[in-house]
């Protein structure tokens, strides 16, 4: 297993499935956290997590991640059991940004960085590690405080760099946790680009919001949860109407066209 944990995996034909749960429940301290989800995740694709707060978002991505077990269904990626994998293999095959990443040392960002690149050690691709890390900073902006220590930085250039650190891992599919809570206006929108950018390269993104029209904008397809339980799956268009987004997050929206792209913008009634 230790030899096949250091293959390095073949990218993923466009459309093609990296990612399938089925009926996931997860109860912890006897509380539903969710309650029969499916989801499918392909090549190819921006899928956004919607909902509002406590609709179960972050534990469903760390369920897809295999950090969390579920108590019952299925997830399975590449066709074969999540836990099935060992951390050396799972690391090859997909990487995972949470909401926060606390370092008690005092690494500069730079060596943040580089630790993605750490599951590609003793492969042939570790020979582009520092190619990688340079153009992982360099798209997330953070290469200017690449010598700086971690903890001396921003949240939002902790933000960018623990990005950065996602995308060096290579891995052909991204769950990444609200990766523009930090961030200020330039950054989101730099975030989500490159999320699209991986995306038309062949990898699957997973990414967890809470700007509605930030994912209208740059997602495929939208998967909108409440209390634990999906309410709706589809193309942005199909899942970002006001009737439902109103009932959903108990608040009055409406749904604009932008002006100049076409794409939702979703806002909440005032007054």
């Amino acid at each position: 297993m230790r030899l096949r944990s250091r293959q390095i995996p073949e990218r993923p034909s466009p459309g093609a499935e990296l990612l399938a749960a089925e009926a996931v429940r997860l109860t912890l301290g006897g509380r539903e956290l969710l309650a029969g989800v499916d989801v499918r995740v392909r090549a190819g694709e921006v899928l956004a997590l919607l909902g509002p707060n406590g609709a179960g978002k972050s534990t469903l991505l760390s369920v897809l991640a295999g950090d969390l077990p579920p108590s019952s269904g299925a997830v399975r990626l590449l066709g074969r059991p999540l836990g099935s994998y060992p951390a050396a293999e799972l690391a090859l095959h997909r990487a995972l940004l949470p909401q926060s990443s606390g370092l008690s040392f005092p690494f500069t960002a730079g060596e943040v960085v580089r630790m993605g690149r750490a599951p590609w050690a003793g492969t042939p691709a570790a020979a582009q590690d520092e190619q990688v890390v340079a153009h992982a900073m360099a798209a997330t902006e953070s290469a200017r405080f690449a010598e700086r220590p971690y903890t001396a930085l921003s949240g939002g250039e902790r933000a960018r760099v623990s990005l950065a650190r996602v995308l060096a891992q290579r891995a052909p599919l991204l769950l990444l946790d609200e990766p523009t809570a930090a961030l200020d206006l330039r950054h989101q929108e730099l975030v989500l680009k490159v999320a699209r950018e991986r995306a038309a390269d062949g990898d699957a993104v997973v990414v967890v919001l809470h700007d509605l029209s930030l994912a209208a904008a740059y997602a495929d397809r939208v998967l909108l949860l409440a209390d634990g339980a999906t309410v709706a799956d589809g193309p942005v268009a199909e899942v970002l109407r006001a009737p439902l987004l109103s009932q959903v997050y108990g608040h009055p929206v409406e749904v604009l066209a932008h002006p100049r792209t076409g794409s939702p913008l979703v806002l909440p009634v005032r007054g």
